[in-house]
C-alpha cells in the first residue's frame, strides 16, 4: 500500500522525467517514437523509484530503454535539478517498458479477428509478471 507522500514523489517524478526524456529525445532529433512514462512507484523509504515508460511502436520498446539507461544519470541529474525544492534526496531511478497498453492492444485485435482467445486461450501469450 503506498502512503500519500509515495503518491505525491512519484507523482512529481512521473511528470518530470516524461519531459526530460521527452526533450532529449526532440534534441536526438528521433522521429516517429512516442515515450510516455506511464507509472513511477516509489519505495517506503524514497531510495528508489521505478519507472514506467510506454513506447509506441511497441518493437523499438527494447532499443529506447537502452538508449535511456546509457543517459541513466544525465536523465536523474536533469530530474534533480527540477525537483530540488519538493525533494530532499532524488531516488535512484529504473526504467522498465510498460506492456500493458500493447496487451490490451492484443486482446482487441484477437477478439475483433476470428482467433477469439475466448473461444480458444491458447492464443494469448503468457503475461510476464513484474
Amino acid at each position: 500500500m503506498e502512503t500519500n507522500r509515495q503518491k505525491k514523489i512519484g507523482g512529481v517524478l512521473q511528470r518530470d522525467v516524461a519531459d526530460v526524456i521527452q526533450l532529449a529525445l526532440r534534441e536526438a532529433g528521433v522521429q516517429g517514437i512516442l515515450v510516455s512514462v506511464t507509472k513511477v512507484s516509489v519505495t517506503t523509504d524514497l531510495s528508489i523509484a521505478k519507472v514506467y515508460m510506454s513506447v509506441f511502436p511497441h518493437n523499438e520498446g527494447e532499443k529506447v530503454l537502452q538508449e535511456v539507461n546509457a543517459v541513466k544519470s544525465q536523465i536523474k541529474h536533469q530530474v534533480a535539478q527540477r525537483t530540488k525544492n519538493q525533494l530532499r534526496r532524488m531516488p535512484e531511478l529504473s526504467y522498465f517498458i510498460d506492456d500493458s497498453l500493447e496487451y490490451i492492444d492484443n486482446i482487441e485485435k484477437a477478439i475483433k479477428g476470428e482467433d477469439n482467445p475466448l473461444e480458444n486461450p491458447d492464443l494469448l501469450p503468457k503475461r510476464k509478471k513484474k
